[in-house]
């Protein structure tokens, strides 16, 4: 019999425990994506208040969410035997990125609030821990929200996965990670049917090729760069995959008419970015800009050019050009 070991034992009876003394007799509604943290958020709340008084509820992002995410969400909430509740916020997302990229802001505002229109007055659990900005905060209850495995590392998450057997799928480019394909859109959303167009279908298509091929990937995406007049494709994989992926890929990409250029993220490149003048006039957003958001994403190494904008509807970061480095 596998033994479980005692000091994760010891931390998921702690959370149980603390489950059910903060809901009572009431329900939990749980902001579920169907990635790892909130699958072990909700998994730990059924286990300590029954599938009965635990309700999933998924927020919508429309043509930016992957074709396999609400199959691979429904799919996951039949494992863990809960009721899933849907509700759509890609227009609202639509608005907050026509100033420029901003998952932070579209985190907060829409897939909370999302979340709470369901939820109305009661406890939302959310899936936050020690690998975010939030976790590290400590604070586990603030304005209905709470967050049950904000102690947790995601060593010990994936443990627990292990440890219960807990079935956890590809939603968006792996099975840690939510599905929004617009994150990759790394300049203003003005246009739906050009730049959110190009950034939709890119990360659609590189996936479902590399998925023909069975190809194993740690990232995965396509960046959409470029002024407003031009949108460029930046192709991220790694590790890199042969010749003939690629050139399936760009073939592809090449015949979309939202996409002007296809390149290939095989080297080290320099990016010029403008940036709203309070992040050009501050050290560490720019370095959370590029060592926070930016480089995790690319699959080679990156140094940044950065530009003040003068575009005043620009309140974050336009990746406007790039270059191979020599």
């Amino acid at each position: 019999m596998f033994e479980i070991p005692e000091n994760i034992e010891k931390k998921v009876e702690q959370i149980k425990a603390e489950i059910k003394d903060l809901v009572k007799d009431d329900i939990l509604y749980v902001a579920f994506s169907g990635g790892m943290d909130s699958t072990v958020t909700a998994f730990l709340a059924k286990e300590a208040l029954g599938k009965n008084r635990v309700k999933l509820v998924n927020v919508l992002f429309g043509p930016f969410a992957y074709s396999k995410s609400i199959e691979s969400v429904l799919r996951t909430a039949e494992d863990l035997d809960l009721e899933i509740i849907f509700t759509d916020k890609h227009m609202a997302q639509y608005k907050i990125m026509k100033k420029g990229p901003n998952c932070n802001q579209c985190t907060r505002k829409l897939k909370m609030s999302g979340v709470k229109s369901v939820a109305g007055d009661k406890l939302v659990a959310t899936g936050a821990n020690q690998s975010d900005s939030w976790g590290k905060t400590e604070i586990k209850v603030m304005n209905n929200l709470y967050s049950p495995i904000i102690g947790l590392t995601k060593e010990e998450l994936r443990e627990i996965i292990k440890i219960y057997n807990i079935k956890i799928r590809k939603v968006g480019e792996n099975a840690h990670r939510e599905g929004c394909k617009l994150k990759h859109l790394l300049k203003l959303l003005i246009n739906m049917n050009y730049h959110g167009r190009a950034v939709s279908f890119a990360n659609e298509i590189i996936h479902d090729i590399l998925d023909k091929y069975n190809y194993k990937r740690e990232i995965a995406n396509v960046k959409i760069i470029g002024p407003l007049s031009k949108n460029i494709a930046l192709i991220n994989i790694k590790p890199y995959p042969p010749e003939e992926i690629y050139n399936e890929i760009i073939d592809i990409l090449n015949s979309e008419k939202s996409i002007d250029e296809v390149y290939i993220v095989n080297k080290p490149i320099k990016l010029t970015i403008s940036v709203n003048p309070g992040i050009f006039n501050h050290k560490e957003s720019k370095y959370w800009v590029d060592k926070g958001r930016l480089q995790p994403e690319f699959a080679a190494p990156i140094e940044i050019e950065w530009k003040k904008s003068k575009n005043e509807r620009l309140a974050t970061f336009h990746v406007v050009d790039f270059e191979y480095m020599k």
